[in-house]
């Protein structure tokens, strides 16, 4: 459930949208962050370039706001083919997505956002097109009906996902490429602040764009809405220049903390440590103490929490972690409650699996915001 009313969701906006294609680069030469990802895909991309061939079908997988759209222009721009996009909920029936494969060209990439929302119905079209570069089309109804195959050029499909673990396995099995995007450093996020803040032609050093990176939860997308925002306060409050100290009473401003926190995530965290003792509290509990939606605790708030160490989801619930407690300034003698919490969470299983047995919840392994 995106929530893009917070400064620092990791979902777009409609300002994001637009600002993403103008600060998006263009080729894996101007890519920052991802070796691993950036590596591969300069080897599959000559390779399949020398032999004169489609790319393999790729998939990407990672937390939003990492850069999943940004690879596949960039794919396509590498490969020297066309990109034509959409998104599983858009494509709603199999008409739908026959238009869009019959009006490919041959080494065209087709890029579905979004691909684990796909109906069953469309997927199953899907299935033989990305197999044999074939379309399955019925003509007629009822005992009249009769299926024809139509020949399709060899494409790419490039599907983006934060929920790998909902896709079906013949779906996933016909993916040649498996990418998946991890959280980027502070480091990556300052060079990546750098070339924005060049296109934005904002002014700033190097030690104020290192404030911006490290409170962006290792999210591209964040970073540069921050940056927007401290260049509106810097304009204001300031002399234009973003610095070190602008940016940290900018961001103070924007109640963004040293971790990257914001009001929701404080809530949060201080609702498992002072009205549930520091847990273990089951996420309807938890989604019922703060106001919010499970679905919002879920997908929006907990996966930067259990990613960096404040929170940890086991088999009874989630549980607060000691640095949890530090970062509200408790003495460690408060958050005894988390370590008998944390040893009886483990007597029933393994803490950070992704998986749990709360009545409800389902297995998030290989899911992002899950």
């Amino acid at each position: 459930m995106p929530d893009t009313d917070r400064l620092i969701a990791p979902a777009a906006s409609s300002d994001d949208q637009a600002l993403d294609r103008a600060m998006r680069p263009r080729s894996l030469a101007d890519y920052i962050g991802q070796p691993i990802v950036r590596e591969q895909m300069e080897i599959f991309i000559g390779a399949a370039r020398a032999r004169d061939e489609a790319l393999d079908h790729t998939l990407i997988f990672g937390p939003p706001g990492l850069g999943k759209t940004t690879l596949a222009h960039i794919l396509a721009h590498e490969m020297g083919v066309n990109l034509r996009q959409t998104s599983g909920p858009v494509l709603e029936k199999p008409g739908d997505l026959a238009a869009l494969l019959t009006n490919l060209d041959a080494g065209d990439l087709l890029f579905v956002d979004e691909i684990h929302r796909l109906s069953p119905v469309v997927e199953e079209v899907l299935y033989p097109a990305m197999e044999d570069f074939q379309l399955d089309i019925m003509i007629g109804d009822g005992p009249a009906a009769r299926s024809i195959k139509l020949d399709l050029p060899a494409f790419t499909l490039v599907g983006a996902t934060t929920r790998a673990g909902l896709l079906t396995s013949p779906l996933r099995d016909r993916f040649g490429i498996v990418q998946r995007l991890e959280y980027y450093s502070a480091a990556d996020l300052a060079l990546i602040l750098r070339r924005s803040a060049g296109i934005l032609a904002v002014d700033s050093d190097a030690e104020g764009l290192r404030e911006i990176a490290r409170r962006s939860r290792g999210t591209p997308r964040i970073a540069n809405r921050l940056l927007r925002r401290v260049r509106d306060y810097t304009q204001m409050k300031a002399d234009g220049r973003i610095n070190r100290v602008v940016a940290d009473q900018a961001l103070g401003m924007l109640q963004v903390d040293q971790q990257g926190f914001d009001h929701m995530d404080r809530r949060l965290l201080s609702a498992v440590i002072e009205k549930f003792a520091g847990g273990p509290v089951g996420v309807e509990s938890l989604a019922a103490a703060i106001g919010e939606e499970r679905g919002t605790i879920e997908d929006v708030l907990e996966p930067f929490l259990i990613q960096q160490g404040y929170l940890m989801r086991t088999p009874k619930g989630r549980v607060a972690t000691l640095a949890a407690y530090r970062h509200f300034g408790l003495p460690e003698s408060v958050s005894t409650g988390v370590s008998a919490g944390a040893s009886a969470a483990r007597a029933h299983g393994d803490l950070f699996t992704g998986q749990t047995t709360d009545p409800g919840e389902t297995d998030a392994k290989g899911d992002y915001g899950n």
